[in-house]
């Protein structure tokens, strides 16, 4: 089953190397990382807040880099995500390094060793990591690779979904006048217009898939994929092309059509996850905010709607929620994981404030929706 993170509990390190002191110039890069920091944190994707999502461009020294990998692998408990474009090289001892302005390629010192990033994710709370390379090789370091070999080889981490850009060439990569570069482009096409035809949930699987269609056709080369421990099933997006394909949902009824996917309220684990869910509960169901309220049967106005799912605190009350879900046309059954999920969060918020247990709760309730979490994934292969 494919699940979008939850975004209060995940990070993004964004990285680019657009400038270079002895490698081609990467103008676009620049474009990459304005473009896929701006997708995580809007409301085609995650919905990150941007403090989540870390952007460090043409970094002059590897501790430019490290740093912000590591804040962002400390605080992330769901998931991690890692870009990098620019020139990607391999040192003498076949070891995948990064470059940076001033990178130079006979001395491996000047860039940033692959492997120091892949301990950090070794090392992360997160549960999964998406590892994203938009890089490119010099001939020479093609060369040294055996044939069965390619990027995705070097960079794999266990716990993870990598997706890296195969660009022989400087020009494959970055086509002279292009606004992003041949790799990054499409995924950004494929984020913020899905896949028709394609699964409510745009999983990594499925967009690694149509990728290589896409930049097949386009004459560019096609990009590489690994997965370890079902890191395939993560999504960053909802499919935009057929968000509305099944239609509002028909009025005065609760029942879900077999192929629309509600967000899931198990795989919440914070206060922000909990809002962007509910905000993407009305897109889901395709209503406007005005059709919601007058389902609604005159409990919510627009307003009480807009603040609803604009809050960054849980409601004291359950009432409102309640009816906006039911308004939205969520089953009843999803209704009641909503309520259970929002119990859990305030029981976590009251013991983290207080640290004591509310009436009646027992030692294990504080961080059950975290626990929940982990099961979810464990019983599907993690």
């Amino acid at each position: 089953m494919s699940v979008l993170p939850d975004p209060g509990a995940s990070r993004a390190v964004i990285i680019g190397t657009s400038r270079y002191d002895h490698l081609e110039q990467l103008p676009a890069v620049s474009n990459n990382l304005t473009a896929l920091a701006e997708l995580l944190s809007g409301p085609l994707s995650l919905r990150m807040p941007t403090s989540h999502v870390t952007v460090v461009e043409n970094p002059p020294d590897p501790a430019t880099v490290m740093n912000p990998l590591r804040q962002a692998a400390a605080e992330a408990t769901d998931t991690l995500i890692v870009y990098y474009a620019g020139h990607g090289l391999i040192d003498p001892h076949d070891a995948l390094t990064l470059a940076m302005p001033h990178t130079q390629p006979d001395r491996i010192e000047t860039s940033l060793n692959y492997d120091w990033l892949r301990q950090i994710l070794l090392n992360s709370r997160a549960q999964r990591h998406v590892v994203l390379l938009d890089c490119c090789y010099s001939g020479l370091a093609l060369g040294r690779m055996s044939a069965s070999q390619g990027l995705a080889d070097h960079a794999a981490v266990e716990g993870t979904f990598l997706l890296a850009a195969s660009a022989e060439t400087r020009t494959a990569l970055a086509p002279i006048g292009d606004t992003h570069t041949a790799f990054t482009g499409a995924l950004l096409e494929t984020l913020r217009n899905g896949i028709p035809g394609g699964p409510p949930v745009l999983d990594l699987e499925t967009v690694y898939h149509h990728l290589r269609l896409t930049l097949e056709a386009r004459g560019h080369p096609v990009p590489q994929a690994r997965n370890r421990n079902s890191g395939a099933r993560v999504a960053l997006v909802r499919n935009h092309a057929d968000l509305f394909a099944a239609g509002p949902v028909p009025a005065g009824t609760n029942s879900e059509p077999a192929h629309r996917l509600w967000p899931d309220p198990t795989s919440i684990s914070t206060v922000t996850g909990f809002f962007t869910c509910l905000a993407g509960v009305r897109e889901v169901s395709g209503l406007t905010q005005q059709e919601v309220s007058r389902r609604s049967d005159g409990r919510l106005s627009v307003g009480t709607i807009s603040k609803l799912v604009n809050r960054d605190t849980l409601p004291a009350t359950w009432r409102t929620t309640a009816a906006y879900l039911s308004a939205c046309g969520v089953p009843d059954d999803q209704v009641q994981k909503w309520h259970s999920t929002w119990q859990e969060l305030r029981r976590d918020a009251a013991t983290q404030e207080t640290g004591t247990r509310w009436p009646g709760e027992d030692t294990a309730a504080p961080g059950k929706a975290r626990h929940r979490l982990s099961a979810f994934w464990r019983g599907r292969g993690h």
